[in-house]
């Protein structure tokens, strides 16, 4: 039987999160501390622990199948690689930023200056777009350093809270592309692993669908019914049930959780009691 073979970044943030979304898929890693790789014991998957910069060409030579791995890695290193999935965590942006003293009015103030960053071609190919050229300054890492040592006039790197750039007297002043961890696959991947793919990818949407949502049930009126019905974002049809008091039923519905306090007001106005709301672990359409 096949086995699919899956990368992901070996230590951070990335590492935890993509270990989370194997495991609510139902997937059990046998992995220690220190492994660079790890076998699933319930289905058909073997995990790489790999450096994250070094993903990209793993997809492209075939040596794995798919990469759990933030798309902003890809615009730089994977030309050609698809995404089968957006996964929803670890979101970031790929920003321009400056010292805080500089006089920034637009793009074309950077035109010909040392821009720092460890994204070379993307940060060429942007500044190309405006007709640019700029003075690239690789560097692997603490980029944020740059300006303060006069390496660099700014730096091109990822950007989360903004906290970092604070500290280092920085600010934002172009975004340049949003990113977040996205399920990628190889070129070269057989159809026999494909199948898995879309198994693995059918897993993963169920997981990502209960996560944005909530299950709810309240009492209502039998006669408000329809006007609570109206405000539910059902996925087919009301589920109501009869309570033993007349006159009065159980309503079931599922909310998404980002717009949920707004319509937890909306049917308390229309009439529901005792609304219960509850996480789901998995939704399957």
């Amino acid at each position: 039987m096949s086995t699919l073979k899956i990368a992901i970044q070996k230590s951070g943030r990335l590492n935890e999160e993509s270990i989370q979304i194997l495991k609510d898929c139902g997937i059990s890693i046998d992995n220690g501390n220190d492994q660079l790789k790890a076998e699933a014991t319930n289905f058909p998957l073997e995990v790489l622990f790999l450096r994250n910069s070094d993903i990209p060409q793993y997809l492209i030579d075939g040596v794995v199948d798919a990469a759990i791995v933030g798309d902003n890695l890809l615009v730089e290193k994977g030309k050609g690689i698809e995404v089968a999935q957006k996964l929803g965590f670890s979101k970031c942006k790929v920003s321009v930023a400056v010292p805080k003293t500089f006089e920034y009015n637009s793009i074309k103030d950077l035109d010909g200056l040392r821009i720092a960053t460890s994204y070379p071609n993307t940060v060429i190919n942007y500044f190309a777009s405006f007709g640019m050229t700029v003075d690239i300054h690789q560097i692997s890492g603490s980029v944020e350093i740059a300006p303060n040592i006069g390496l660099a006039d700014a730096i091109v790197d990822i950007v989360s809270s903004g906290s970092t750039l604070f500290k280092n007297n920085l600010k934002e002043v172009e975004v340049i592309l949003k990113s977040e961890a996205v399920l990628a696959v190889s070129p070269k991947i057989n159809p026999e692993n494909q199948k898995l793919i879309d198994t693995l990818k059918f897993r993963i949407e169920s997981v990502l669908r209960a996560r944005k949502s909530r299950y709810i049930l309240m009492n209502v009126p039998n006669d408000k019914i329809d006007e609570v019905g109206k405000i539910l974002p059902v996925l087919r049809s009301l589920t109501v049930l009869p309570l033993a008091q007349e006159g009065w039923s159980s309503v079931h519905s599922v909310i998404d959780k980002d717009t949920f306090w707004e319509v937890i007001d909306k049917l308390k106005d229309a009439g529901a009691e005792g609304i219960l709301v509850c996480p789901i672990e998995k939704m399957v359409l």
